[in-house]
């Protein structure tokens, strides 16, 4: 049996992506062709706005987050936020995925800073003596 990760959190993208800048990535929840196989995809948001000819559907993308996978192994996941981070240049990711393994002691998040990904795991640090 493959060793599973839980990985909750988001990264929120600013400014928001538009449709035109991920209507063709791999990270889009609608793929151009085939399934989408990438771990991390785009949270989008609809807003209907009125204009003269009719009603329009205006797509953005404000955040990246994990898609929905019932067993997951995150061997690659700093470089798939790296990859997003390089997809979409201008846009500045912040946030994080928390990260939590089978064992007790497999926990870490990425995090992005000055576009680049970061795994970082916790430091357990213990109390002095007689400070209970």
């Amino acid at each position: 049996m493959p060793y599973t990760t839980h990985v909750t959190g988001e990264f929120t993208i600013n400014p928001p992506l538009s449709w035109c800048e991920f209507r063709n990535s791999p990270f889009s929840p609608y793929p151009p062709t085939g399934d989408n196989r990438i771990e991390l995809v785009l949270r989008v948001e609809e807003e209907t706005i009125e204009t003269d000819d009719g009603p329009l559907l205006r797509r953005t993308a404000p955040a990246l987050a994990m898609s929905e996978v019932d067993e997951y192994r995150a061997h690659g996941l700093l470089e798939v936020v790296q990859r997003a981070v390089d997809a979409f240049p201008g846009h500045t990711f912040t946030g994080r995925l928390d990260c939590e393994g089978e064992k007790k002691a497999d926990l870490w998040r990425v995090v992005v800073r000055n576009g680049r990904a970061l795994k970082v795991t916790p430091r357990i640090v213990w109390p002095e003596d007689g400070a209970e």
